[in-house]
């Protein structure tokens, strides 16, 4: 058979040279800014990886959650998409939890996962992922193993931008090991746009029900900071002195804590959020679910009188609102359009949110509370840094003795699943260098991605973990009251004795301290946020 020769393609007119499918995927990736690739290579991935480029930084983790995790924390802190690199189906198993938790968290990641050879899938190989681009649904927002090896540079090219459209999140696309040397044309980065200006008409109706209202109230979820309108929120909360509320489960702060409209957290349970906004009129759920709840309750959505008005980026989030009216846009656009209104008559301001007493120091011999431990965090810590968070049990203490002050200082996972605050801290530090970040986790969260700590090690980040030691999933002890457990029954399956955090961190490189008495404990925090490497402080509570 005669050799076919493949004519140069051409471009505006001008000839444009085949390269390999492995040269067009790093050109993209590199116009992307997507020049950090998180991983843990197994044999479908290597070909990726032959004549890696010099610019290019390749971030290894020590299990697929944890670069999942890492890549997630890094994309919230860089406002851009993570590339990660899995391994066949295995490796995607491992990730699942965080790709779950990515999905969530609206974290614009590409995903490649390796593939076996075309040449050998039709025989169930060893190592072949079978279905592959089914495997990660439904928490992927797009995923595709490209018909031919040609096509995965445009593959990828579209699933950047499939990522980075709001609702922002995860993609995956599988690659055959045999297609990274196959020649191909190279694919140009284009600009897409990513924002999308709330529909004019219905925003009025939202603009008309905040001048109109008594006593409106603004619930504010993620998607708030997420979107970069933080000052906005401000703005037009203090133009209708409306309280301000988080959302439930909201996994970023999108409100100053200290400021005189804050009114708090809201629960995740029917009830007892109808309880909390009685008074209330008007409830504008901005960039919000309205609601997201965790624990079965009856009952009314809304106090009795009041509607609810919602802004989100997300239309499957507006399409199951049990009442009111959404718009579908952009949050930041929204506001600036609702702000260019002219000014609402003067409403009187709401009364102060009253935070909890401050806790008085443990007596010698009492094991730490909680609450005093948050407490002397936030004495410590500087104002500007960045919590990263995953310690379910103490959440609502910490809503209490933690405050949040400024926009992107605060992350936690919106899914609920374990395994992500640990590795997202160390992603978080990567990507905002020069910031001071101290991941908060509980020690059975940090048993779900403890190899973290070796990554933030060999990386060299300035950073601190505090893990919460209280032997057990207390979380799990909270909620089997709810269930209908005694107050002394055992919960079995919840008691964690005997795991040494120190030691575990000493083994992969990060130097730790042990705190079980009140006086250790404030030297301990300012020691580890005065160190130039990775620092962890285990602390022993109630």
């Amino acid at each position: 058979m005669d050799q076919v020769v493949v004519p140069a393609a051409t471009r505006q007119g001008e000839a444009v040279e085949l390269v390999t499918v492995r040269e067009a995927v790093f050109r993209l990736l590199r116009s992307f800014g997507m020049t950090s690739v998180f991983g843990n290579p197994g044999s479908t991935e290597l070909p990726m990886f032959m004549n890696f480029p010099e610019d290019f930084h390749y971030v290894l983790a020590l299990q697929e959650c944890v670069v999942l995790g890492m890549a997630d924390g890094y994309a919230q802190a860089t406002r851009n998409a993570a590339f990660v690199n899995l391994h066949s189906a295995a490796g995607v198993g491992h990730a699942m939890g965080n790709i779950f938790t990515a999905f969530r968290n609206r974290t614009p990641l590409v995903i490649t996962a390796g593939q076996q050879a075309r040449s050998i899938l039709p025989f169930d190989p060893f190592l072949g992922s079978t279905q592959a681009p089914e495997l990660p649904k439904p928490y992927v927002k797009w995923s595709v193993e490209p018909a031919r090896a040609e096509d995965v540079p445009l593959a990828i090219a579209r699933a950047y931008y499939i990522a980075m459209t709001p609702p922002c999140g995860p993609v995956l696309v599988s690659v055959p090991s045999d297609d990274w040397a196959v020649k191909t044309l190279p694919v140009d980065a284009r600009e897409v746009s990513r924002y999308l200006r709330p529909e004019p008409g219905l925003l009025a109706k939202i603009g008309d029900a905040l001048d109109t209202a008594r006593a409106p109230a603004i619930v504010v979820g993620a998607s708030v900071d997420r979107d970069g309108a933080w000052s906005e929120a401000i703005k037009l909360a203090e133009r209708h002195n409306a309280r301000v509320y988080v959302a439930p489960m909201s996994g970023r702060c999108s409100f100053p804590e200290d400021h005189p409209l804050w009114a708090g957290f809201l629960p995740a349970m029917r009830d007892r959020i109808v309880e909390r906004l009685a008074g209330h009129d008007l409830v504008f759920a901005l960039g919000a679910p309205a609601f997201t709840y965790h624990v079965e309750s009856k009952g009314a959505h809304l106090p009795e009188g009041a509607r609810l008005v919602q802004l989100t980026e997300d239309p499957q989030v507006a399409a199951w609102a049990p009442t009111g009216t959404s718009v579908v846009g952009s949050i930041r656009l929204g506001l600036l359009d609702l702000l260019a209104r002219p000014a609402p008559a003067p409403r009187a301001a709401p009364a102060l949110h009253v935070r909890p007493a401050r806790v008085p120091e443990p007596l010698p011999g009492e094991r730490l509370p909680v609450a005093w431990v948050l407490q002397t965090l936030t004495d410590v810590r500087p104002r500007d840094s960045i919590i990263v968070e995953e310690a379910p049990s103490a959440r609502p203490t910490m809503h209490g003795h933690l405050p949040i002050f400024e926009s992107e200082t605060f992350y936690t996972m919106c899914s609920g699943g374990l395994g992500w605050g640990l590795p997202a801290s160390v992603g978080v530090a990567m990507g905002k260098p020069g910031a001071r970040v101290i991941a908060l986790v509980g020690d059975g969260s940090a048993m779900y991605a403890i190899q973290a700590l070796w990554s933030a090690a060999q990386l060299g980040l300035a950073m601190t973990i505090v893990i919460l030691n209280n032997r057990r999933y207390a979380a799990l002890h909270d909620f089997a009251r709810i269930f209908g457990y005694q107050p002394d029954e055992p919960v079995p399956g919840t008691e964690l004795p005997d795991l040494d955090f120190v030691g575990l961190a000493a083994a992969q490189g990060v130097r730790g301290l042990r705190v079980a008495r009140a006086d250790q404990l404030r030297p301990a925090l300012e020691q580890a946020l005065r160190s130039t490497e990775p620092m962890l402080v285990e602390v022993e509570i109630a």
